[in-house]
């Protein structure tokens, strides 16, 4: 089938590779424009318009097709089918409606479950232990479609990247099995149920970051995972600064009080609401990651320093 891709980041790349070495021809990419990174603020086209341009593939930069040319370039594609990874539009119906079988989207959750822009995340943070990636038919409403495949994934003990690094791979195998099944009449989609207490799975923003470390140690560790790598997890030094944080480990064993940081020579351990939680890799405001233990003899704390409450607190 002739079948036209959209996705931006890094996830969407392995679904897109697996099209371009199918039996399926790929006529064009969809993916965001170029966007400032590093510390030179260079524009840098996306994972997947990086992965379009070394295959030569006709490729469409927009943020919205609000545009007519953009919307008159799909459809002059011809497209059989659309497959959607991670874009980060909303297609609309106009579009949907171009290729001849619709278009598909690969999501990170086992929908209904987190619908949304980060489901990956939220199931870290809500402590689930057993996810999927679910292959849908996309239609106007948000993740609403039917399903035509469901991938079970365990959760272990990962940061919301790694995890969504391996989905990526392992939903390969699943999109090409279903563009398969709808090249071939035998796809079978079956609505979504739509039962009550399903979780929106909305995009996770900085301060959501912001570790106090008032709720328990295994709560302080799934948040740290599941803002990890982005938008990256925090907390605040008794001075206002922010301290970025990396991976901790967990200790169900009392400590200090909440926030409260004891300081050994290899050991940086801060007090929770429950138990207490070993600093792994830091980040000081302006500077690049280093162990807690080099930061803490450089940071000179006094004795009872506390995280995450600020000066005066």
């Amino acid at each position: 089938m002739r079948i036209v891709f959209a996705g931006t980041p890094a996830p969407a790349v392995p679904v897109l590779r697996g099209l371009i070495g199918s039996d399926h021809e790929v006529v064009a990419v969809l993916t965001r424009p170029p966007a400032r990174k590093g510390r030179g603020r260079a524009l840098s086209p996306s994972p997947v318009g990086e992965l379009a341009a070394e295959a030569s593939l006709e490729v469409i930069e927009a943020s919205n097709f609000k545009d007519a040319e953009i919307r008159d370039r799909v459809r002059r594609l011809g497209a059989d089918l659309g497959v959607v990874v991670a874009y980060g539009a909303l297609i609309p119906a106009e579009v949907l409606e171009m290729p001849a079988h619709g278009w598909i989207n690969l999501h990170f959750s086992d929908l209904p479950q987190y619908r949304g822009a980060a489901p990956v995340q939220w199931a870290i943070l809500r402590g689930e232990t057993r996810t999927a990636s679910s292959v849908f038919q996309l239609e106007a409403g948000l993740d609403s479609g039917p399903v035509f495949s469901r991938l079970p994934v365990d959760i272990g003990h990962e940061t919301a990247g790694q995890l969504l690094d391996r989905m990526a791979e392992l939903g390969v195998g699943q999109v090409l099995e279903v563009v398969d099944a709808i090249e071939a009449g035998s796809a079978v989609a079956v609505p979504q149920d739509e039962g009550e207490g399903l979780i929106h799975a909305r995009r996770l923003s900085v301060q959501d970051g912001f570790i106090d470390f008032l709720s328990s140690a295994a709560e302080v560790d799934r948040r740290i995972r599941a803002l990890s790598p982005n938008p990256g997890a925090w907390t605040v030094l008794p001075d206002g600064k922010r301290l970025k944080l990396g991976a901790v480990t967990v200790s169900d064993e009392d400590g200090p009080e909440p926030g409260i940081v004891e300081a050994a020579k290899r050991c940086v351990r801060v007090g929770c609401g429950i138990g207490s939680v070993e600093l792994g890799r830091v980040a000081p405001a302006g500077k690049g990651w280093m162990e807690a233990s080099a930061w803490a003899r450089g940071a000179r704390l006094a004795p009872g320093a506390r995280l995450g409450r600020g000066e005066g607190s």
